[in-house]
């Protein structure tokens, strides 16, 4: 049966197609439905299969099997159009349009085979990308003709219709070419009358509802492009307002307003879009009056909340393009008051959708305003009446607006978002629980209303500083208690940081945190107290300058968290332990100065009280406090203080370690012990942790455990690959195995990170790398595979990143120790291994950066593995690995452009390299890697010119430059490997390669062009190939926050603390 189906050299049989198709779709056994797949995978393969089409639509009751027929169809229309013969070409185009008719016609058919009409119509639009407007000029009146002669049609050509306008606007980014994409435009363009008159006609004519909606619905797709005179200079908009107030067809027409309201051209219809505003409020007030959203939303039915979420969307079009119109004249005031009203009441609504379309409006409102005012700050003076014009209308514009902007305020206050550093939350059964996972989508709102909030503050200070004030004063005396009411409360004072000035902060906060913390005492409840305690620390942390001029408070809410740290509640200690490490980070030269009134420094009485201070704490937690203690260990100025201190710091640690070394020397076997194990790992966490706070002053501590850690780190190296020899593959996936690993881990991060933080003193950390080499490079490569640590290869890369040419001497001791062994690893497949992959081609880059003359000094066959394993690694789709292998790749074709062996560098590899570049280039799974693909290429285009050598073989073929050999060769290349594109096309694309070389944006946008056109990139997320551009935007934002004061909160700010 399945070979008959698959001989298409007669009509293929309908029926067994269909029983093939339910056997697919059917509930059949699993061997049945996979029979099914293969047979039509093999069809849709097959480059004759699209014939049957027609035989197989006129044949087939099963509306499966015709979707199957028109998928096939498809694929043809996008990938092979161009190439089918005029005739053919002729009879689909006839055919789909003929059955469109038919089954249009009439009312019944045209319901029940809805489906498949729809997918007709698709198949429709997608020829006409093609054929339209050159070889189907009288497209458009034909289907205003046809749309006509029944109700039906008509309503169909109007789905075509709002088909055709949204792949050409909507989707058609990186699906077409720049240049199709216009011609189609200005086609819909030009014969957009014929298409006007036909919607107007219908909605004055007709009485059919369905007709009456999709008409609207095609206009909502037209709306953003139309010629304006369309819209202002025809009855249309008296048309959609007539229809708003029915409640059929409001959503649509709302939706069809909304696009009018989006729209922008100067100063010309200003008279009319005042006219449509004031009479639209007229009739909206009729239909849902202004202070009952919140409350119709949460009542309402679908239909009701999609009003109100359109009318989010319309009011938020209307008031970005045209609010100054409204303010413009004293009798439009007032209805735009009432839409802002509106526009308030809507964001109360229950709905996280609804919400952040108001907030988005909210914060262009407010920034708009606050820019104005900002520009006006350092003229107060023109406030005087009569000295200047702009300073009195931004001072109205300010008294216009001042109620809404106090409603808003109160509004960021009630909803404010959960700021990252919380951790506290409520679940679902209303207990209070340690967040398990960070919800993005709050953290992105977060950060609106933060920097919203931020603005408002900015316009009125003291508006704010009273509504929080006020907020609060209702948490204590218990009217307005709640977790929420204070979380939202508290997080919005966290969250205006910086914003105030210095006194008027100071006054704020001794206020805000007296009230919590007299809150904290008088509150009873473990979970009531938890989340003030959360609250306290969230505020706290938020205001390094409060408590850096506050001697008194500082010293109270450290002891504060010291006592949370006891508190057994999920996620108080945590959040503790993080606060502490934030505020010591922004605060620490006051702990180790002695402060007035006190005996001694902070960081000595805690040195004290450490052993009680951090009893209840688990280890996580320890080795947070400990870097902290670290961050303010590293601030005393004095080296024989600061030695001192870090001996107390680490005493407890390093008493269990030389505990534990010395019954070692007893016997051994104590090292197995999983406590002792667990005890080591431990306590080598807890000197990372130090080390990583106090950079090159964690010397001394280091130097005493170096070279017992070498030692433990060999036991246990020998240990692991003993047990995985015995104990097979699984043993390496035993706890116990694990457990070993981890300690191995640890100590190459310990040392790394000491490396990394002691980079300013080379000598340092320098003599750390002989002892190193046997127990830890010569272990690696002793080592069975599963008992390699990748960490071994990042520890190399960042010794050579740190003392870079000084390490040329290491290298080939280096390469020998893992390259070869490592790459047996990862070249199997792409899987294994991820974390060596990723490291090894990092140690590669380090050295190809830092000590190329030790690749130059590789045999030949030594760098031909270098240059194969750099192309292994950009044919990854991770896309850290393969973006490390490209820049790998640039790095060293620019060396050795600039070295002696260019020419017998590229004679070899150029080929290759440029071959395998545009495999990824022209494969969708690596659209990341797009900059650096171009890159790559334009490198290798340019250096041609500077070769003195022939890059082809001399003794078969000859050529006059090897520009031109290069032009060749890429035309080949392209050709065998783009059969759908003839041979002029890609001629032209290397051409213009070459043409364009020393010129990136245009060799970049050159090589955009032909993805898209190479169809192997259409009807994708094209995003990737933009990300630079991206990049660039993303800066010029952050240089604007910096210089509004609180946008980037002073937590935030990578500056050393001026705390002297």
């Amino acid at each position: 049966m399945a070979e008959k189906l698959r001989d298409l050299s007669q009509p293929i049989d309908v029926p067994v197609l269909d029983a093939t198709v339910a056997a697919f779709y059917g509930t059949g056994s699993k061997e049945e439905r996979s029979a099914a797949d293969l047979i039509l995978r093999d069809l849709q393969n097959n480059p004759d299969m699209w014939l049957q089409v027609v035989h197989i639509l006129q044949n087939s009751q099963n509306l499966n099997t015709k979707f199957f027929a028109l998928q096939v169809l498809e694929s043809v229309i996008k990938y092979r159009w161009n190439a089918l013969p005029v005739e053919q070409r002729d009879g689909i185009k006839n055919y789909i349009s003929d059955v469109i008719v038919q089954l249009s016609s009439n009312e019944v058919s045209f319901r029940q085979e809805r489906l498949y009409v729809n997918k007709l119509n698709i198949i429709l639009v997608q020829v006409l990308k093609h054929e339209w407007p050159a070889r189907w000029t009288s497209f458009i009146p034909d289907l205003v003709a046809a749309a006509k002669s029944s109700e039906t049609i008509c309503e169909n050509c109007m789905a075509i219709l709002k088909l055709l306008s949204e792949e050409i606007f909507d989707f058609s980014r990186g699906e077409m070419t720049q240049q199709k994409i216009k011609e189609l435009k200005s086609s819909l363009n030009s014969e957009f009358r014929l298409i006007h008159e036909l919607c107007l006609y219908v909605l004055s004519a007709t009485q059919s509802s369905e007709l009456i909606r999709a008409t609207l619905a095609t206009l909502h797709a037209f709306l953003s492009w139309i010629p304006v005179g369309f819209i202002f200079e025809s009855p249309l908009l008296e048309t959609l307002l007539k229809f708003f107030p029915m409640a059929a067809y409001r959503n649509l027409t709302l939706q069809c307003l909304t696009e009018v309201a989006a729209l922008q051209f100067g100063d010309f219809y200003n008279v009319q879009y005042v006219k449509m505003y004031t009479f639209f409020m007229l009739q909206l007030q009729a239909i849902l009056p202004p202070g009952t959203i919140p409350n119709a939303y949460a009542n309402g039915s679908n239909e009701e909340q999609a009003f109100i979420q359109n009318l989010a969307l319309f009011f938020t079009a209307f008031f970005k393009n045209h609010i100054r119109i409204l303010e413009a004249s004293a009798e439009n005031r007032a209805a735009l008051l009432v839409g802002l009203e509106y526009l308030i009441g809507i964001s109360y609504v229950d709905d996280t959708e609804v919400f952040k379309v108001c907030l988005d409006y909210w914060n262009v409102f407010v920034l708009e305003l606050f820019e104005a005012h900002n520009q006006m700050e350092p003229a107060i003076p023109a406030m005087i009446p009569g000295v200047d014009g702009t300073g009195t209308a931004v001072h109205q514009r300010r008294q216009l607006y001042a109620s809404p902007l106090s409603k808003l305020r109160m509004l960021m206050i009630c909803r404010m978002a959960k700021p990252e550093e919380v951790l506290i939350v409520e679940d679902e059964n209303g207990n209070i629980v340690r967040e398990t996972m960070k919800d993005n989508d709050v953290l992105v709102q977060y950060k609106i209303m933060r920097e919203t909030l931020i603005y408002l503050s900015h316009l009125d200070h003291e508006d704010t500083e009273q509504q929080m004030l006020k907020k609060l004063t209702k948490q204590l005396n218990g009217e307005d208690w709640s977790w929420n009411n204070l979380n939202t409360l508290c997080w919005a004072i966290g969250s205006i940081s910086g914003s105030m000035v210095e006194e008027q902060e100071n006054r704020f906060l001794v206020m805000v945190i007296r009230d919590l913390l007299n809150l904290c005492e008088i509150t009873k409840g473990k979970d009531n107290k938890a989340v003030i305690a959360s609250n306290i620390m969230y505020v706290v942390g938020q205001y390094p300058r409060f408590l850096r001029a506050h001697w008194k408070f500082l010293k109270t809410v450290v002891n504060k968290l010291f006592e949370f740290m006891h508190e057994m509640h999920p996620g108080v200690q945590d959040m503790a332990c993080d606060t502490f490490l934030k505020i010591v980070q922004k605060c620490k030269r006051k702990f180790v100065t002695q402060q007035v009134g006190e005996n001694e420094p902070f960081v000595s009485e805690l040195l004290t009280n450490l052993a009680t201070t951090i009893l209840d704490l688990e280890p996580h937690q320890i080795h947070t406090f400990y870097e902290s203690v670290g961050h303010m260990i590293q601030a005393e100025s004095d080296n024989t203080k600061r030695d001192e201190y870090l001996k107390r710091l680490m005493s407890l640690p390093n008493q269990k370690w030389a505990e534990i070394i010395g019954q070692a020397g007893q016997s051994i076997d104590i090292l197995k012990n999983q406590d002792v194990i667990r005890s080591v790992l431990n306590i080598l966490q807890t000197n990372t942790s130090v080390a990583t706070s106090l950079g090159p002053h964690f010397f001394p501590q280091i130097s005493l455990i170096f070279l017992d850690m070498l030692t433990v780190y060999r036991m246990y190296s020998e240990l692991v690959s003993s047990t995985i020899a015995e104990g097979g593959p699984y043993a390496s996936k035993s706890s116990f195995v694990k457990l070993l690993r981890s300690i191995k881990r640890e100590t190459l991060k310990l040392i790394e990170t000491f490396v990394d933080k002691a980079e300013d003193l080379p000598h340092l950390g320098k003599q750390f790398v002989p002892p190193m080499m046997d127990p830890i490079l010569g272990d690696y490569a002793r080592n069975v595979p599963d008992a390699r640590e990748s960490e071994v290869l990042s520890l190399f890369a960042t010794i050579i990143n740190k003392y870079k040419a000084e390490m040329l001497d290491d290298v080939p001791r280096i390469f020998e120790a893992v390259f070869q062994c490592t790459l047996e690893m990862i070249t199997k497949n792409f899987e294994d291994y991820p974390e060596h992959r990723l490291k090894f081609f990092s140690l590669l880059r380090a050295i190809g950066t830092h000590c190329f003359k030790a690749l130059i000094q590789l045999s030949s066959q030594q760098l031909k593995l270098v240059i194969d394993s750099i192309n292994w690694a950009f044919r990854h789709t991770e896309r850290n690995i393969a973006e490390t292998g490209l820049s790998l790749l640039l790095e060293i074709l620019k060396n050795f452009q600039a070295s002696e062996f260019t020419n017998q560098f590229y004679k070899t590899y150029f080929l290759t390299i440029e071959q395998e570049i545009f495999a990824v280039l022209t494969d969708s799974f690596h659209k990341p890697g797009f900059k650096l693909h171009v890159l790559v290429l334009q490198h290798l285009f340019c250096v041609v010119d500077g070769l003195t050598e022939p890059l082809w073989d001399a003794s078969t073929v000859s050529y006059p430059s090897n520009a031109m050999f290069v032009r060749d060769y890429t035309i080949k290349l392209l050709g065998a490997s783009f059969p759908n594109m003839t041979a002029a096309e890609v001629t032209k694309f290397v051409d213009g390669l070459l043409g364009s070389r020393h010129d990136l944006p245009s060799f970049k946008n050159h090589i955009r062009d032909f993805l898209v056109q190479s169809k192997e990139f259409s009807a994708q997320d094209n995003k990737d190939l933009y990300a630079e551009e991206a990049a660039v935007q993303r800066e010029k934002e952050r240089q604007r926050m910096l210089a509004i004061p609180g946008l980037i909160a002073p937590s935030e700010l990578q500056d050393e603390m001026v705390d002297s």
